[in-house]
């Protein structure tokens, strides 16, 4: 990959994000040599070719009005804490709250304090994805990483969620 916007800063590692609109962000250390950042991106070459087609074939829907962005916090805010009521029980964990955001890059999160924090957007996925959602930010009540224990315990309650991870968009 040829092209990349490089964003330097006060970090010690090396980052590849792709955008929405699919350009290549290369996030690096001040000092780092441009050269050895090139070498990084070129290593990462199939990474970033498997995510551009991945990201070609489900292109991001439209962001909603605010009308629609209002029918999707009640929504969710109908929804949601059934979900994790549930999922809740059947998992022997307790989160300590739940808020609905319109949070548009993550659908869902878990803090330090075992609080949960789902977006509104959630809700313009199938309701599988939903539920992977909120099994995955229940599990990391109990694993706060993404670690092999971490997706033990996912495969453990969804032994599908690769096949539901597809399903989000």
């Amino acid at each position: 990959m040829d092209t990349y916007e490089l964003i330097r800063s006060r970090r010690k590692t090396l980052a590849l994000e792709l955008t929405r609109d699919g350009r290549l962000l290369v996030r690096a250390p001040v000092r780092l040599a441009k050269r050895e950042i090139d070498r990084f991106v070129a290593a990462h070459e199939d990474w970033i070719a498997r995510h551009l087609a991945k990201q070609a074939a489900c292109p991001p829907l439209p962001p909603p009005d605010s009308p629609e962005t209002e029918v999707l916090k009640a929504r969710a805010k109908a929804v949601l804490p059934g979900k994790v009521a549930y999922w809740s029980q059947v998992m022997g964990v307790q989160p300590t709250g739940i808020k609905i955001t319109t949070a548009k890059k993550r659908y869902g999160s878990c803090n330090s304090r075992h609080s949960l924090c789902f977006s509104c957007y959630l809700m313009r996925c199938p309701e599988e994805a939903v539920d992977l959602v909120v099994v995955h930010e229940l599990c990391h009540i109990r694993e706060m990483n993404h670690g092999p224990g971490f997706y033990a315990l996912l495969e453990r309650y969804l032994p599908d969620w690769k096949e539901r991870k597809k399903l989000l968009h």
